[in-house]
């Protein structure tokens, strides 16, 4: 049943960083701390996501480690190193059963043979559980650890994003799903009609295929998509399954919501092919007393040089160190690197009037994505509003610090979104792609061969 004929449910993925979303995660008393070191405390993150029935467990990535700022604020950060997400996704695979696996891999530094065969990999050995975030790297750093002295522009990331995603869903389609014969008396392996060379050649690659892995247990692993900007909007409407965004008011939301779904039509696909789950962070607790005390615990722990670097990176802009704290924020000039990030926290310090460290203070925990505090009953208000008025087809929750931010939502929120009807009780499916209630690709031969039978 696709996702258009079932009763309408809200999805959830779980974005997690080692220690948590806040900057200052690790210095809670209680938090993860080995970041990229402890495979235990990913483990119990994974069991924990999966116990509240997200649909995923998400993770982002970066290739590099930040040198910006000054030495004693990059000593205070405490997500300096991470696993690489395909080998922890692999190993996380083996200890769960129906959570969903993204992991976040550029189109810039990478290529497609290589990530379609990884994530195809992933696919397999999780049963049909994997799904791929295709970045173009808003990292300018990154670019310094692959053989380039800059980062690519934003038209030609993009430009070079779209021939790379349709190579990999190309690769993807080598093989058909009923391929593989293994008839051990007749001698046969698989039929070779069934098997599909690509032959790609193109203005940045080109690959002949096939890929040498099976086909995918759910057609092909997800395509998740997470650009803002005009141009990463038309990329996730061509090619995006599960969009993720940035946003900090429910009319932002919405405005990018109906953008997406527009532009979808246009590149010959139906609405119910993709959803579109913003970011959102909550600090929930029994009372909305002791809700604002945990938030107000953390940012506590933000010390003045961390706020800053972490601002500097976010937004992508150097020297912001110099700026009086208490002054207000100026105008900043467009970067190549997370130009759609930038521009919404300097909008929102225009709405809400920040000073410099108050918009510091607001981006150490969020980063530009909803924020919400209160009991369980006021987050499920305000993530029920966003998902039935037409702004979010679910979210990517991004607890404050691991594990107990994902653990307070697990127990408070989930059963009151389930009290609602809102929150699936029990998971739909085995696949990603099942539970998500996305329909299953059709091969792209297959695709062809009916065309050329209906002419």
């Amino acid at each position: 049943m696709s996702h258009g004929q079932q009763k309408r449910m809200m999805h959830l993925g779980a974005f997690v960083h080692e220690t948590g979303q806040h900057v200052a995660a690790w210095r809670h008393p209680r938090a993860h701390m080995h970041s990229g070191t402890s495979f235990a405390e990913m483990t119990e993150t994974a069991a924990l996501a999966e116990r509240g029935l997200f649909d995923l467990l998400f993770l982002a990535d970066s290739a590099a480690v930040n040198l910006g700022g000054n030495a004693d604020a990059r000593g205070r950060m405490g997500k300096v190193v991470k696993f690489e997400p395909m080998t922890i996704l692999c190993a996380l695979a083996a200890v769960t059963r129906n959570l969903g696996l993204v992991a976040t891999s550029t189109t810039t530094f990478n290529e497609p043979y290589t990530l379609a065969r990884q994530f195809a990999s992933l696919d397999q050995i999780s049963g049909g559980r994997s799904g791929w975030n295709l970045v173009t790297s808003n990292n300018e750093q990154d670019a310094l650890n692959y053989s380039r002295e800059e980062h690519l522009s934003h038209a030609d990331r993009y430009d070079r994003a779209i021939e790379f995603a349709d190579v990999v869903n190309g690769l993807w389609d080598s093989w058909d799903e009923d391929a593989f014969i293994r008839d051990k008396e007749s001698g046969r392996f698989f039929d070779p009609d069934k098997l599909h060379v690509l032959n790609h050649k193109g203005k940045h690659f080109q690959v002949r295929g096939p890929l040498n892995v099976a086909c995918s247990p759910q057609g092909r692993p997800v395509l998740v998509q997470a650009g803002a900007s005009g141009t990463g909007r038309d990329v996730a409407a061509r090619l995006a399954e599960l969009v993720f965004t940035a946003a900090t008011t429910f009319e932002q939301a919405k405005a990018f919501y109906d953008d997406v779904r527009t532009r979808v039509p246009r590149f010959g696909r139906s609405q119910d092919q993709v959803l579109v789950m913003p970011g959102f962070y909550p600090v929930v607790a029994p009372t909305a007393s002791e809700a604002q005390e945990k938030y107000d615990y953390l940012q506590s722990l933000i010390q003045k040089p961390v706020g800053i670097s972490i601002l500097e990176y976010t937004i992508g802009v150097k020297g912001l160190d110099k700026l009086p704290l208490d002054g207000p924020v100026p105008e900043m000039a467009d970067t190549n690197g997370p130009l759609s990030r930038q521009r919404l926290l300097l909008e929102q310090a225009r709405r809400d009037n920040l000073t410099f460290w108050e918009l510091c203070l607001a981006n150490a925990g969020p980063r530009g994505h909803a924020l919400a505090i209160g009991t369980p009953s006021q987050v499920a208000d305000e993530m029920e509003h966003w998902f039935r008025d037409g702004a979010a087809d679910g979210f990517n929750v991004m607890p404050a610090w691991l594990p107990g931010s994902l653990e307070d939502f697990v127990d408070l929120v989930v059963p009151e979104l389930q009290r609602r009807g809102l929150f699936r009780t029990q998971y739909e499916a085995s696949t990603l792609r099942g539970n998500l209630g996305l329909p299953k690709p059709v091969n792209r031969h297959h695709a062809a061969r009916l065309a050329g039978a209906a002419e």
